[in-house]
């Protein structure tokens, strides 16, 4: 099938759950001999390594520049636009709108547009066109504000009132125009099917399973390890908790316990707030076994987010026991003290940990069930195989055109 993606980030390197999710769909579909488009609008240049690694998954790989977030376009977009704050940072672009029209007069089997929130450039094309496509929607936006909101200082709330406001009205704008819609789980996708009145597609997120297969985790080292993307408030939150709340508890019963903390675009003035030398600061890991492989708990105390997350099954599939809150396993079809062991307080979470490093036995058996459920239903295999079925609906008979040899790879910074 020749397929037209479009992403409103590079999916390398992967630094985040929805990187590590496009990457390994497209590396799947690939495989399967697709032909592929890939049409990026994002904030960081195409370099060398990203080309490397996106070049033989796609035939053709155009990436365009997106403006500053602080742009004045944006800022009087967040005030006076009809569109949420998020899709005028990802919308209001000629030059992405320009050249998804010049692709849409090309025969595509499947058009496959990422995120709500990126789809205001798309939006007139598609409607003129009357093409069928696909929106993949990873988490129900609308919900995350929601639950985010109290957070908020007062004075801040009644802008984000009015912007979650927007974007109820925009997400029942875009979902209701796609053909098909796709959710990462169940849960989502419930929501969704309640947004559009009609069925919603499931397409798991996933990890690799056979990379993680060989790590037996130092059950015994007391030795807790977080991953996250610090990019996104949630992660960011989690790490607050933890330090503020929950480790200094655990420290007061076992002072030798460490806490790894590893992700993309980690505040540097961390470590000069928590100055601690059992709090080990890793940043950006792209291979994380050789941690996973000295560590006994994956620790992931989330209170806000949404969809499934990819780190949690990553930890899951290297055989680590994994504590963390219901937010930490939303989307998964896990039991509580069979799987992961999950409490929503910060005391209960505190003493959780404290006895569990006494207990290797039953971190055995838990991370021994988490590993088989991962692998039989979150591994890529699987999460491409329901792309598949998806894309199975959307295949046409019509003759694939020729791609021009001096449009196989294109990089503009317009």
């Amino acid at each position: 099938m020749r397929i037209l993606w479009t992403l409103p980030y590079l999916p390398w390197p992967t630094t985040s759950g929805a990187k590590n999710r496009q990457y390994h769909l497209l590396r799947s579909l690939a495989g399967q001999g697709h032909r592929i488009t890939l049409l990026v609008q994002s904030k960081t240049p195409l370099n060398e390594d990203a080309r490397q690694a996106l070049a033989p998954l796609v035939d053709r790989l155009i990436v365009l520049h997106r403006r500053p977030l602080r742009s004045p376009q944006t800022l009087l977009a967040a005030l006076y636009a009809p569109y949420p704050v998020r899709a005028s940072i990802h919308g209001l672009a000629p030059h992405l709108r320009h050249r998804f029209e010049q692709l849409l007069s090309e025969s595509w089997d499947v058009i496959q547009i990422e995120h709500s929130y990126s789809f205001q450039p798309f939006e007139r094309a598609l409607q003129q066109s009357g093409q069928p496509f696909i929106l993949t929607e990873h988490r129900v936006e609308s919900e995350q504000g929601a639950g985010r909101q109290d957070s908020l200082p007062l004075w801040l709330q009644p802008f984000t009132a009015f912007d979650l406001w927007r974007y109820r009205r925009w997400e029942s704008r875009v979902l209701g125009q796609a053909t098909e819609v796709i959710a990462v789980c169940p849960r989502d996708a419930e929501h969704i099917s309640t947004i559009t009145g009609r069925r919603t597609s499931v397409v798991v997120n996933g990890v690799d399973s056979e990379h993680f297969s060989a790590i037996n985790p130092a059950l015994h080292s007391q030795r807790l390890l977080f991953v996250g993307n610090f990019e996104h408030r949630a992660n960011f939150d989690a790490i607050e908790w933890a330090l503020e709340e929950i480790l200094p508890q655990v420290w007061a019963s076992y002072p030798a316990v460490r806490f790894a903390i590893c992700g993309n675009a980690m505040p540097q003035h961390w470590k000069l707030r928590w100055d601690d030398p059992r709090i080990e600061w890793h940043g950006y890991v792209e291979d994380l076994r050789e941690l996973q492989r000295h560590s006994a708990i994956f620790f992931a105390p989330l209170r806000q987010g949404g969809g499934s997350k990819i780190k949690v099954l990553e930890a899951m599939a290297a055989g680590l026991p994994v504590v963390t809150t219901t937010q930490g396993v939303c989307g998964l079809n896990v039991e509580n003290d069979v799987h992961y062991i999950g409490r929503d307080d910060a005391d209960d979470l505190a003493l959780t940990l404290i006895q569990l490093l006494t207990q290797p036995c039953r971190m055995k058996k838990m991370a021994d069930a988490a590993r088989q459920y991962v692998s039989r239903e979150h591994d890529w295999r699987v999460a491409a195989a329901q792309l598949k079925n998806v894309y199975a609906r959307f295949t046409s008979a019509r003759v694939p055109q020729e791609v021009p040899e001096n449009d196989r790879f294109s990089h503009s910074a317009e």
